[in-house]
This record gives structure tokens, sequence and C-alpha cells, in this order.
């Protein structure tokens, strides 16, 4: 006798959505030589006080894009600023509130990434119960899995400056060669290459303009000034490079 088959035991539940967007946005402090990440401070349940990644669910008719830059300019005042998406996290237990929703709605954040400089970012307090920059290596308790959505930004940053120019993006028009450096050593370490070394490779892919300018800063020996080449760069884009 063929076993008889429960059609209610194999049914599947399916999930309806909410989707969010959240920016990574890091900054360098060159002054102090801080990577920097952007915060703003919860003001709704769940994780009421708590610090969290800018962030805000899509609203209908609204692009994912759309969103991200939505709750950006509400956040932060700075020119060309690109987003970049990162990546989607949709984990069942991302978010407390899908625990005690009786209508089974889970919650999905698409993260957007964008690397801003500092000098030049003007924080905007209204409407919001805190917003900062916080080293990331000094980050508080952090709401829902913003602290796995940091982590991947930071990967993604390194490898990125490891491939391509995005750092020139963050710098002055003109710079010295230990500009750049700083920088790099920054988000990736000291040890991350010697300055010699890290020197030469960028005079042999020769994207950089010597300038006849120099840097009065310091008490050494004035610093040659250069300047980012994007049409020297054009042929290198579609290139693996690594910059260190």
């Amino acid at each position: 006798m063929t076993p008889s088959i429960d059609k209610n035991s194999t049914k599947q539940i399916l999930a309806d959505f909410k989707v969010g967007v959240d920016n990574v946005i890091f900054s360098i402090d060159t002054q102090q030589n801080r990577l920097l990440i952007l915060l703003v401070m919860r003001q709704d349940e769940p994780y009421l006080g708590t610090w969290c990644l800018p962030g805000t669910l899509v609203r209908t008719g609204e692009t994912l894009e759309a969103a991200a830059d939505r709750i950006l300019a509400e956040k932060i005042q700075v020119d060309n600023l690109y987003l970049e998406q990162l990546y989607t996290f949709g984990g069942p237990d991302r978010d407390p509130r899908e625990a005690v929703d009786r209508y089974n709605i889970r919650y999905l954040s698409v993260s957007y990434f964008a690397l801003v400089r500092y000098e030049a970012a003007e924080l905007i307090a209204t409407g919001v119960g805190g917003i900062a920059w916080y080293p990331i290596d000094k980050l508080p308790e952090l709401a829902f899995d913003h602290q796995q959505i940091i982590e991947y930004g930071y990967q993604r940053l390194r490898s990125k400056l490891e491939y391509s120019p995005i750092a020139f993006d963050i710098l002055p028009e003109l710079f010295t060669l230990s500009d750049i450096y700083q920088l790099y050593s920054t988000v990736l370490g000291e040890s991350f290459s010697d300055y010699s070394n890290f020197r030469n490779r960028l005079i042999k892919l020769k994207f950089l303009e010597e300038t006849n300018h120099k840097s009065a800063r310091g008490s050494g020996r004035p610093a040659t000034l250069f300047r980012f080449d994007p049409v020297a760069f054009a042929p290198l884009k579609d290139k693996a490079l690594l910059f260190v």
C-alpha cells in the first residue's frame, strides 16, 4: 500500500519582506591617523538609544539608491558623494521585530558604501538623537547586525585601496607622496609596505603628475606636491593593479 502524504506537513510558508538600506560611510582623519565610521543613535525600538549605521526602510515607489541617498542627505553634507552597493544582509534573526511579527515579515538590509573627505563632510544633527564619527577600532555596541556590516565594508575598503584610485577621491587636489602613504597606513596598518617601495610603485604607474609646487608643512625639506591624473590612469582602470 502506498503511504499517504500529509500535504500540510510539506507546505512552505513564504515570508513577506521589508527592505531597508544601511550606509557604511568611512572617512579618514589624516591629522590623527584615524579611520572613522559614521554612526547615528536610534530613536525608536528596537534598540532605542543604541548606535547604528544611517539607514531607513525603502518607501513605496522608491529605488534602493534613492532611499540610500535620501537618508544620507539627512545626515551628512558633502560634495560629490558616490555610494556603491556593498552587500545584502538577510539572516532570519537579524531583526528582533521578526520574532514578534505575526505576519511573518522579514527585514532585509541592502548596504551601501562610501569614502568621504573628513574635512569636507558636515554632519547634520537636525532630527536625530545623536550623530558622530567613531574610530573603527573603538566602536560602541551597535544595533542589529551592523557590526557585521561594518566589518564587511572595511574589507571592501581595504580591497579597493589595493586595486583602485579611491584614495585620491579624498585627498586634496595637491598632495605629497607622504600624504598618500599616511592614508594607506591608516587603513591597512603601518606594516603594509615600507615607504620607499610604496613610493617607487606609485611613480612607476605614471598617473601622478609632479607639479612645480612644494609643501610648506613641517620643519624639514619642503616636499614636492603631486596631483592625480585621471587621463593617465584611464588605460589602467581595467587592469589588475596593486598599489601596495
